[in-house]
């Protein structure tokens, strides 16, 4: 039963989800109308890049294999000025979040639209959402100018993915839909998403890390990010996403390993402002969802704390402050002794502890 009125606005966007879906990737480039594509990749994954050039043929015009960790403005820039000398019509993008950022960095500064085919549980696809990094500081906008046209799902592109690395991109997706279900403009419609993507996460990822070709596994995983991705997209973050933010920019901690370490302390953290969100997701995650979660992480082999990521302990007051700067709405205010002993026990690996 709805009790109150909410708002509910859905992104656009062509999904196109499967095993073998990469083969649309000429025909939706056609729907589009477009005929030049610059291909866009990490450094490890040019030769991803190549096939795809390859299956385009003359409508490929340009490999760029320079997306990077946290989407650095130069790069952005350097990319854009790309897209202009070959006069790509189209960005395709292949990779994880790092690609996917740098396909959205390039479509607001030249207005081209986005084909992307994901590689990870990132998210980042189905949200208007951008950060860029630039002299030590994460920076994040949005704007519709960002959401890509077409996003090809192919299971396929997944089979291969490190098991740890499987783990942690998968926990950052499910971070993208706890977050929602208690954002300020939560509804009911993103919290029914919400709990689906975590289920089918919390399902898979487990299987994935038991037998890494299990391909039911990894369809669940793929589907529960895209779920998770639009959750995202769709409403406002909070904490979690801030200090994620705040400790990637600021200490060049990699992306998916730091939310699967924030997650169950930020969860943790708002337990008690958010009753309603805990009852959801006790119904997909269990009794203690926080403890679930890092539990998960341990599961999956991602890394145990920030500290074996490689952030100092002496940066832990910088991040507070940096927090509580021009801080995202939360459901609990932030406290300062609160939020040092949360990044406190993050960094040195203990289980989440209401605060």
């Amino acid at each position: 039963m709805i009790e109150q009125g909410f708002v509910y606005s859905g992104n656009p966007a062509r999904v196109v989800f499967g095993f073998g879906t990469t083969a649309a990737l000429p025909e939706e480039m056609a729907r589009l109308g477009t005929r030049r594509a610059l291909i866009l990749t990490t450094p490890a994954q040019e030769d991803a890049g190549q096939k795809l050039a390859d299956l385009l043929g003359e409508t490929a015009v340009g490999v760029f294999p320079g997306a990077v960790m946290h989407t650095p403005v130069d790069v952005s820039d350097l990319a854009a000025d790309r897209a202009r000398q070959i006069k790509a019509d189209v960005v395709v993008a292949i990779g994880g979040g790092s690609t996917t950022g740098l396909g959205k960095a390039i479509a607001l500064r030249t207005g081209l639209p986005q084909i992307v085919l994901p590689t990870t549980y990132a998210g980042s696809e189905m949200t208007p959402i951008l950060g860029e990094t630039s002299g030590g500081q994460k920076r994040t906008q949005t704007t519709a100018k960002v959401l890509p046209q077409v996003v090809i799902y192919d299971v396929e592109h997944t089979m291969g993915l490190p098991v740890a690395l499987s783990g942690a991109s998968g926990i950052n997706a499910i971070a993208h839909a706890v977050e929602a279900l208690y954002a300020r403009e939560a509804n009911p419609v993103i919290s029914l998403m919400a709990a689906e993507g975590i289920g089918a996460l919390a399902r898979g990822l487990p299987a994935i890390a038991q037998d890494p070709a299990n391909r039911k596994a990894r369809a669940d995983a793929l589907y529960g990010a895209w779920l998770c991705g639009i959750c995202l997209g769709s409403v406002g973050m909070a904490l979690h996403h801030k200090l994620c933010h705040t400790l990637g920019g600021s200490f060049d901690l990699p992306h998916a390993e730091t939310h699967t370490l924030i997650l169950p302390h930020a969860l943790a953290y708002n337990a008690p402002a958010a009753p309603e969100a805990m009852a959801r997701l006790r119904t997909v995650l269990g009794a203690d969802p926080a403890l679930a979660l890092f539990d998960l992480g341990r599961a999956v082999g991602a890394p145990a704390s920030l500290a074996a990521l490689g952030m100092p302990a002496d940066g832990i007051a910088r991040a507070v402050d940096l927090a509580l700067s021009n801080p995202y709405w939360n459901p609990r205010p932030l406290e300062r002794d609160a939020l040092t002993a949360l990044i406190q026990r993050a960094h040195a690996g203990a289980p989440p502890l209401a605060a």
